[in-house]
């Protein structure tokens, strides 16, 4: 008798291990758990710290700076460059001076590097060299040489550019009542001409006020 108590005291206290008995009855339904909105106790204990979040960006192998580092050492070493002063001597600046020539019927105001295109000159081929004697004037910041009707020994050198040919020129004739109407074009050759100098004019008799006045 005392061996079957024993063992049913046993068997029960393993059921309650086990087991929770509900106070409510089994078609009760249970209230809902009550939500509470005070601090948690280890937020007031002191006990929760924030995780530490590193600022520091951070980058890709492909992304990361590079940094070149150089020794102050190095730094303070250096020299300034030295001014080197360059020697070389400037060519004298041209005397400014124009002339006037003529070119077949027509005259131009000519100067040292100026082009310009004129009727058709024979048997002239590019980069030839050529002289133009007819030289009627010749003028610089101080004298003037006027000819008589040209300047003695004065030239202008120039150097032929191009030949080619001038813009085209419509010929259009018409005649009333008669069905007559021609449309013609035409180009005119001309040549490109660089002048590069003017000579020769320096043993002319240069023009005065005193030499006009008399």
């Amino acid at each position: 008798m005392a061996a079957s108590s024993c063992s049913t005291l046993a068997l029960c206290s393993s059921l309650a291990a086990h087991c929770k008995i509900s106070k409510y009855p089994p078609n009760h339904n249970p209230p809902p758990p009550l939500l509470s909105l005070s601090r948690p106790k280890f937020f007031a204990s002191g006990l929760y710290t924030r995780p530490a979040f590193s600022l520091t960006p951070k980058f890709s192998q492909t992304e990361a700076p590079v940094i070149d580092s150089e020794p102050e050492a190095a730094v303070a070493l250096e020299e300034p460059a030295a001014v080197v002063e360059s020697t070389s001597k400037e060519e004298p600046k041209r005397e400014e001076v124009f002339a006037v020539v003529m070119i077949g019927s027509r005259q131009y105001i000519v100067f040292p590097g100026r082009y310009l295109y004129t009727q058709r000159l024979k048997d002239a081929n590019v980069d030839d060299k050529i002289i133009l004697n007819k030289v009627l004037l010749v003028g610089t910041k101080t004298t003037t040489y006027i000819g008589k009707p040209v300047v003695t020994n004065a030239a202008v050198h120039a150097v032929v550019e191009e030949q080619g040919l001038n813009p085209k020129v419509i010929v259009f004739k018409y005649k009333k009542k008669k069905g007559y109407r021609r449309n013609i074009g035409h180009r005119q050759p001309n040549t490109r001409i660089r002048i590069t100098g003017i000579t020769g004019y320096q043993d002319y008799p240069a023009v005065t006020l005193d030499s006009l006045k008399s």
